[in-house]
């Protein structure tokens, strides 16, 4: 399968750079994943699509401030760090720009020195491994001094760095939003708890390496980054009993999806777990837990594109992308949703 086929045409102007006022009043697209049927609705009405006894399964990794500016101890010209992954001994997996010259024993210094930054290791992808030195709690200092790490096709300010999180952000770690997640509100929760739905959360914290493009023409052939998860037992037993009932799992967002793949048996159940997961899924992945998805509109040619094709089939995927371009729906992390289900 080809890389290409996942190409769809998107008029700039589409793309969605800041968030809604109101994050519920995003517009939802809902596909029928068996006839290709669409609605269009908007993301409140996703209540008239549950049922009791379906499990709504969350992932509730927080974003961290992870991209610092900071200049080079020696010469002071200026360096971007991207943090990317926590690394058992301490260090950081970092994208530093501009790269070239970022060399071992290089260092960089942020916020007129509160933290250092020194470079041990250039990594196989040009990514490097950073060690920090600094007085006090490091998340305290990143808090001060780093920014959202939005994506680069967002380019106005975001006012609120909050709009970045979901209502339900509890486990710092990510580099990006899990963004199916930032239509919910606290409000539209309870309310869905309240028909009888179960809410479980889970944990994947966002790599970069989830957006990174398809740079090969055989889309077997692309290799997935790693990325952190955890399921606590609460979580398993809602997902199992869900199964066990004959009800839906209804991941929201593909981060979820991926993490309910990577620790469902042949048998869909599901034990509490934690560790890392590269599951790349494409066209011709059979699922084995996740029924419906909830999720935003993906760029064209990525993983992600990839991943909600095999769940909804590569065709009525791409025909509703149409739809959606032709409605004018907003498009990719602050845009609208598509829930895929059975109308």
């Amino acid at each position: 399968m080809k890389t290409s086929d996942f190409y769809y045409d998107l008029p700039k102007e589409l793309i969605a750079q800041t968030p809604l006022e109101d994050r519920s009043s995003s517009r939802l697209l809902v596909l029928d994943k068996k006839t290709g049927g669409i609605e269009h609705r908007v993301f409140t009405d996703i209540k008239k699509y549950l049922k009791p006894g379906d499990c709504l399964v969350i992932n509730d990794t927080k974003v961290i401030p992870a991209r610092l500016i900071g200049e080079r101890k020696n010469t002071g010209a200026k360096v971007e760090v991207l943090l990317l992954k926590r690394m058992n001994d301490g260090r950081w997996e970092t994208l530093v720009k501009p790269g070239r010259k970022a060399r071992p024993g290089d260092r960089i210094i942020f916020g007129g020195g509160l933290l250092e930054a020194e470079i041990s290791e250039v990594l196989e992808e040009g990514n490097r491994l950073v060690k920090f030195r600094f007085d006090g709690i490091f998340e305290e200092i990143l808090d001060k001094l780093g920014q959202m790490p939005l994506p680069p096709y967002i380019t106005e300010k975001l006012k609120d760095k909050n709009r970045y999180q979901t209502v339900y952000a509890k486990h710092e770690g990510s580099a990006a939003a899990p963004t199916a997640g930032l239509h919910f509100t606290n409000e539209l929760l309870a309310e869905i708890e309240g028909m009888g739905v179960d809410i479980a959360r889970l944990t994947l914290h966002v790599g970069l390496g989830t957006f990174r493009p398809v740079k090969v023409d055989k889309i077997e052939e692309h290799k997935m980054h790693s990325e952190f998860y955890r399921i606590d037992e609460e979580t398993a037993e809602k997902i199992n009993s869900a199964k066990e009932k004959g009800c839906r799992v209804i991941a929201v967002g593909t981060t979820s999806c991926r993490t309910l793949e990577s620790v469902a048996d042949e048998n869909g159940r599901v034990s509490a777990k934690s560790g890392w997961t590269d599951i790349f899924i494409y066209p011709g992945y059979k699922f084995k837990l996740v029924d419906n998805l909830i999720t935003n509109f993906h760029l064209p040619e990525s993983t992600l594109i990839m991943l909600v094709s095999a769940l909804a089939g590569k065709e009525n995927i791409m025909k509703a992308y149409e739809e959606a371009v032709k409605e004018r729906y907003r498009f990719f992390s602050f845009g609208d949703a598509m829930f895929i289900t059975e109308l």
